[in-house]
Parts: structure tokens; C-alpha cells; sequence
């Protein structure tokens, strides 16, 4: 029988999350102590050799990150910025975790601030997330009243300090750039890249970038090891996932599984299956920046190469499940949507396309069934481009999901 394996949820439930003698009881703060007795360089080595990959979206490999951010210089200013702006829809996991455990954040952004040798970080907190923001805070409160954050942590001689950013509500500030300038105090427009963080970041200084999920994985790679951590996952996806599950099955939640886990046995298994037993016509994977998958996907694993070669993305691990009575170009629609609201407006690729992209296939119904075919995939040619000259993720998304649909479910979007 399958069971879910928590390392980033692996107090969730267990401790008083207001309690730091809880979290110090369960093991917490053990790593920030053996990672000060190690050489900056081989934590970010033991994050590198771990294949932990970044799980806010993108999957880049995050000890990788680490190391370019420190090796851009060596006694200069750097900065630990955690991305905690969770807007992408059906998204939860970061909720979860700094409402339920918030010092395993704390842990892991000294760990990865000691891996750069950075002395400030900042925790960019989704305005609306109330519960996270005040835990958040009050644990920070408590790490340095305990003496794992200020001056001279541990006698070690290392100093850092974090603050908490409330995030100024806009889904582009989950972008990290585009976050940087909002710490800033500036209006959320995207950073153009080059530079990236690790050479030019928050105020210029190098900067290392994660998201809450990310770094919640660090202080249990550092004491168990990165061998142990391989050893879960797949051969190219380590280690485990949270995955927010949500729509039309009987127990939506969040369940954090080892990378590799079936589709079908994520929704059956651990999400109860499909309310009133009826089937399954679709799933959303990765939230609106994510893909559709259909029935026919249902024994693909989920790792970042299986499903890349099936033309589906992992995303932030958000899956919204749809039975055989909702409509596919619905949602979409509603995703288009979400893309023109949220658009900042900046470059014109963007403020154009994703309005001229949504009014297109919010009228496909008004057209014979002959027009939709041409119009649709010419509408994938369009976003196309849109993609390939924005500014930031945000005009490259649309193209996600029109594929998907195209690719999946071109009869219904043909015949609707």
C-alpha cells in the first residue's frame, strides 16, 4: 500500500507549530549546527550531490544555485530571499508548511544563508496568508531569543537576521525578479535577465532565491545525508513532492509522496478517487502556468522527465482533477483569463497577447465547427511567439495550457 514519505512535512501535525522547544525536541536545529561545523562549500556541494531541484516551478537544480550565488564574489554583501508569494492557483503546499512548521523554513534559509555566507534574508510572504505571516514572525521571535539567528549564532562567529515582506498582491510577484523589486519598495514590473540573482539581485548584492518548500528540504539533506535523500524519488528526480490535489475527488488536500508516484494512484489512492464515481475527463497539473493531462496519462509518474516527454509540466505540484461533466475550454477560458487580469502590463507582448489570446477562444463557440481547428491552432502560433518575446514567465505561460488542450482534447475544443 502506498504511504506518503514527509521530509518537507515531516512535523506537519505532529509539534505545536508556536512552539520552538517543540521543533528543537523533534530534531530541529540539529543541521544548523552541523552545517556550521562544516566549510560553507560543502553544504551547497551536499545540496548539489542530493539532485534536489527547486520546487517552486522551474526545477532547477538548487544546490547549483547556490553555488553560483556564492562563488560571485567572496567577502561582499549576498542575500537569502525565500519566495513564500504563493498565487499560483491550486497551489497550498507553502501554506501548509509555514502554518504548521515554520522554524523548518527558518532552519533552512540559515543553512542555505551559511552555504553563501550571506548575513540578511527576507521571507516574501503572500499578503493574503494571515496565519503564515504571523507564525512566520513569531518564529523568527523565538530563534533569536534561542540564538539561532543574529549575531554570532551557535558561538560560531556567523551572523544573519531575516525579515518578513508581506507580498504587495500580485501574481506576478511570484516571479523572482519581478519579487526582488517589489522588497525593493518598487512597482512589480519584471527584471529584464541577464543579470540573474546570483550575480545582480536584491539591491545589486548576489542573492540567493527559493521557495518556502524548497528550503524546508535542507535541513534534512544535511542530516541524513545526500545519499539518503537519492535514495528516494526516481533516478533523475529525487527525494519527494508535495502535491496540492483539488476538483472533483472525494479527499482534497495536500499529500507529500516520493517523486515517481503514479497520477492515477495520487488521485485513487491518496485522494480517494473521483466524487459520485463518475470518471475522470482531465487534470490541470502545475495550476494555471501548468499543463492538462487526460485519463490516458493516469500511469505516467510524476517526475520531471516523464513528464516532460509526454509534453506535461510538474509545475508547483498543484493537480485540479475534472470529471466527465465539466467542460475542458471552461477552465481554459478562466485560465486566459486569470493571464490577461494578471498581466503587469510592461512589455507589449504580454499586455496585448494575453487579451487578444483570451478574447479568441472566449468567442470559439460563436464559430462553426469548421473555423474552431484553424483558429485554435493559429492561436497556438500567436502565443507562441508571445512566449518567445516577453519579459517574464508570465506571457510565456499561456502557451502551456493551449497546447495541452490542443494536444489532448482537440475533439472537444473542435466540437464544443
Amino acid at each position: 500500500m502506498l504511504q506518503e514519505k514527509r521530509i518537507a512535512l515531516r512535523n506537519s501535525g505532529l509539534i505545536n507549530p508556536e512552539s520552538i522547544e517543540d521543533y528543537i525536541q523533534s530534531g530541529g536545529y540539529q543541521a544548523l549546527a552541523k552545517s556550521l561545523s562544516m566549510e560553507s562549500s560543502m553544504v551547497y556541494e551536499a545540496i548539489i550531490e542530493s539532485g534536489l531541484r527547486g520546487r517552486g516551478g522551474a526545477g532547477f537544480p538548487s544546490g547549483t544555485k547556490g553555488k553560483s550565488t556564492a562563488l560571485t564574489c567572496e567577502d561582499c554583501l549576498k542575500y537569502v530571499v525565500c519566495n513564500a508569494d504563493e498565487g499560483e492557483p491550486g497551489t497550498f503546499k507553502d501554506r501548509i508548511i509555514m502554518e504548521t512548521d515554520p522554524h523548518s523554513l527558518i532552519e533552512g534559509m540559515l543553512i542555505a544563508a551559511w552555504s553563501i555566507k550571506a548575513t540578511k534574508g527576507y521571507i516574501y510572504i503572500r499578503g493574503e496568508y494571515n496565519k503564515c505571516i504571523e507564525r512566520v514572525k513569531r518564529a523568527i521571535d523565538q530563534a533569536k531569543s534561542k540564538g539561532f539567528l543574529g549575531e554570532d549564532i551557535l558561538n560560531s562567529g556567523f551572523d544573519f537576521d531575516i525579515e518578513v515582506k508581506v507580498g504587495a498582491g500580485s501574481y506576478l510577484c511570484g516571479e523572482e525578479l519581478t519579487l526582488l523589486e517589489s522588497i525593493e519598495g518598487k512597482r512589480g514590473y519584471p527584471r529584464i535577465k541577464p543579470p540573474f540573482p546570483a550575480q545582480r539581485g536584491l539591491w545589486g548584492a548576489p542573492t540567493l532565491i527559493n521557495n518556502v518548500e524548497t528550503l524546508a528540504n535542507f535541513a534534512p539533506i544535511i542530516l541524513f545525508g545526500a545519499d539518503w535523500y537519492k535514495s528516494l524519488g526516481t533516478e533523475k528526480s529525487h527525494g519527494t513532492k508535495i502535491f496540492t490535489i483539488s476538483g472533483d475527488v472525494n479527499k482534497p488536500g495536500y499529500y507529500e509522496v516520493e517523486m515517481g508516484v503514479k497520477l492515477g494512484d495520487l488521485i485513487n489512492i491518496f485522494a480517494g478517487g473521483v466524487k459520485g464515481g463518475k470518471e475522470i475527463k482531465a487534470i490541470l497539473i502545475g495550476g494555471a502556468a501548468g499543463t492538462f493531462a487526460s485519463s490516458k496519462h493516469l500511469e505516467l509518474p510524476l517526475d520531471y522527465d516523464a513528464l516532460k516527454e509526454n509534453g506535461l509540466t510538474l509545475g508547483s505540484g498543484a493537480i485540479v482533477v475534472l470529471n466527465e461533466n465539466r467542460s475542458v475550454l471552461n477552465i481554459l477560458k478562466s485560465i486566459l483569463s486569470f493571464f490577461k487580469h494578471e498581466s503587469c502590463g510592461k512589455c507589449v507582448p504580454c499586455r496585448l497577447g494575453t487579451a487578444h489570446i483570451y478574447s479568441i477562444v472566449e468567442s470559439l463557440e460563436k464559430l462553426s465547427e469548421g473555423e474552431r481547428e484553424s483558429i485554435f491552432l493559429n492561436t497556438i502560433k500567436q502565443a507562441e511567439i508571445m512566449a518567445k518575446t516577453s519579459l517574464c514567465p508570465l506571457g510565456q505561460s499561456p502557451i502551456l495550457p493551449l497546447k495541452s488542450v490542443w494536444t489532448n482534447f482537440s475533439d472537444e475544443i473542435v466540437k464544443s
